[in-house]
């Protein structure tokens, strides 16, 4: 649906409002701490998909604006076993992204990071979260799913997985919107090929080429719900994977110090906050998730 009165668009927002608050409630009682988000680095998330990059003049030295806090969270960890922040990302997209209705050039992403854990323990995380959040929403915003005609049944867990390799088999590459499009509930994909991954995700010491990382599908066509898996975290590794992918280690001259100064084993996710809105919800563009949207090449939003 498209958001076309007032009192739908308040029904969306107090929706994510609660989205968000019953998000943070969860995980506090996993034992997550909140951290503040960085807005400007001397790195961010490289990303493999094009984006455009937002720089500022930093007292003479080029910051750039968070398109995740990927390697932030990894140094986060010494301090704090598990970790979560509302994080605003900017991802400046090519602006024919926008007719797909799920891009924003700027969104919040709930960035989560636990240490010395493993793919599994993370899924096992984001199922929960996910049936936490559908869960509180039912119960707290019945009227405002009832305005918008939603209904939303718990998802059941465990969430089914499929391997990138069937899926890709099934249904070629890119996969996104054919998969989504067949999946009754929430579902994963998991075991990536490095070739089309960042080099931070783990690689399977035990499969060469493949990643211990996963994404979670919405059903209904939704796509992509969150991205995440474990990392690397041993500086040999991240310079072999540096090297094989081409990328100068000058680039991350900064993380890599800090590796080098010892990060955790660690593995997370990253949820965007209006992707699970427009889901919830059931809207067609995600603009309608949140005020000022900045759409990717929308010059109109303020």
């Amino acid at each position: 649906m498209r958001i076309t009165t007032d009192r739908e668009r308040v029904a969306v927002l107090t929706i994510k409002s609660e989205i968000v608050r019953s998000a943070g409630e969860f995980l506090r009682s996993e034992g997550f701490t909140e951290i503040l988000p960085v807005l400007l680095s001397p790195i961010t998330d490289p990303l493999r998909h094009e984006t455009y990059d937002g720089q500022v003049d930093f007292y003479g030295v080029a910051y750039q604006l968070m398109k995740s806090m990927i390697f932030h969270k990894q140094i986060a960890l010494r301090t704090l076993p598990r970790i979560f922040c509302f994080a605003p990302n900017v991802r400046m997209e090519p602006a024919e992204r926008a007719s797909a209705g799920r891009y924003l050039a700027e969104f919040v992403q709930l960035d989560l990071e636990m240490r010395d854990a493993c793919r599994d323990d993370v899924i096992a995380l984001g199922e929960g979260l996910v049936c936490a959040v559908f869960e509180s929403v039912l119960a707290c915003c019945s009227v405002e799913l009832a305005t918008l005609g939603r209904t939303l049944p718990v998802p059941a867990r465990p969430f089914v997985r499929h391997t990138f390799a069937d899926a890709a088999s099934e249904f070629g590459e890119p996969f996104d919107d054919a998969l989504s499009a067949t999946l009754d509930g929430p579902s994963w994909v998991i075991d990536f090929p490095r070739r089309i991954r960042e080099f931070y995700d783990r690689e399977d010491p035990e499969r060469p080429d493949v990643l211990l990382d996963m994404d979670l599908m919405y059903p209904e066509g939704f796509g992509e719900a969150l991205s995440g898996g474990e990392r690397e975290f041993e500086l040999d590794r991240i310079h072999s994977r540096l090297d094989r992918d081409g990328i100068p280690r000058a680039k991350f001259a900064r993380y890599l110090e800090e590796v080098g100064r010892g990060v955790p084993r660690s593995a997370g996710f990253g949820i965007g906050i209006e992707r699970l809105t427009r889901f919830i919800c059931g809207l067609d563009r995600i603009e309608d998730a949140r005020l000022f949207p900045k759409v990717p090449g929308d010059l109109r939003s303020l």
